[in-house]
């Protein structure tokens, strides 16, 4: 079996390279293309990358290879991740976010339990920030009320809704059938990847994930597969300026055009 996995880069380059590390480190079990593709940060990520893979601070193991792209301009996030989709020849492939960190080989292992359910062309593993705390991170469709609860935790009457979006009312400690797998870490059937046409290239940044999922879904099953692990330090800009805030609201107005608006 091969997996290929790609991490998309703007600016950052400490945080990629220990991710990038950490892929290699534990991915030993399978032939490994881990693809890290630069979305022409302005602070020099891509050529610090190209250096330390010089350098061997970026030092691919037994059966596995680096493959590094350097774009001239930020398409965005859906964009950088389908730069690579003309090159993939492996069976599963990870979408992954620059903040993830491996303690185990977590991508062979959900390879492994996708392969042994034919109806899985999506999953992802339970995350945790770094200090090992759980993270709650949607599972449903994405519907406006519990969004606007997100931004707004105030709102505390439509705290329930949010709870829904959660799954909390679901038996979480198994593997569990689920409407929208986050982009921060998403192992997918490379088939199905490329039957859809990977991300729609529309989304510039937030909920291209949720977008993903819908068209996955048309393929097969997506999964939350909570018995592995991973670290997601979860940056979350949205709630820090106005500019990623409006770029997730325009989002959120076209996934709603595109899959139907939910209340």
């Amino acid at each position: 079996m091969k997996l290929s996995a790609c991490i998309v880069i703007y600016n950052g380059f400490d945080e990629a390279l220990k991710a990038a590390q950490t892929i290699l480190q534990h991915t030993r079990r399978y032939p490994l293309t881990l693809y890290l593709v630069d979305n022409a940060s302005p602070d020099g990520s891509g050529e610090k990358l190209r250096a330390a893979a010089a350098s061997g601070a970026l030092a691919a193991g037994a059966g596995q290879q680096v493959v590094l792209h350097c774009r001239t301009e930020n398409g965005g996030f859906g964009t950088g991740h389908n730069m690579v989709l003309p090159e993939l020849d492996s069976d599963f492939h990870f979408i992954l976010n620059p903040d993830i960190q491996l303690t185990a080989d977590t991508l062979s292992d959900l390879a492994d339990w996708m392969a042994q359910h034919p109806d899985a062309v999506m999953a992802r593993p339970s995350l945790v920030f770094p200090d090992g705390s759980p993270q709650q991170l949607p599972l449903r469709r994405c519907a406006l009320r519990p969004m606007i609860y997100r931004q707004l935790p105030c709102l505390k009457f439509w705290a329930k809704y949010n709870d829904a979006y959660l799954m909390k009312d679901a038996d979480l400690s198994k593997p569990t059938s689920i409407e929208f797998c986050t982009g921060s870490f998403s192992g997918v059937r490379t088939s199905a990847f490329r039957a859809v046409g990977g991300f729609d290239e529309n989304y510039f940044m937030y909920v291209e994930d949720a977008d993903l999922t819908q068209k996955m879904l048309t393929q097969g099953k997506a999964y939350l597969v909570p018995q592995y692990t991973a670290i997601h330090a979860w940056h979350r800009a949205a709630h820090r300026s106005l500019k990623p805030a409006l770029w997730q609201t325009g989002n959120l107005m076209r996934y709603f055009k595109k899959w139907g608006f939910r209340w």
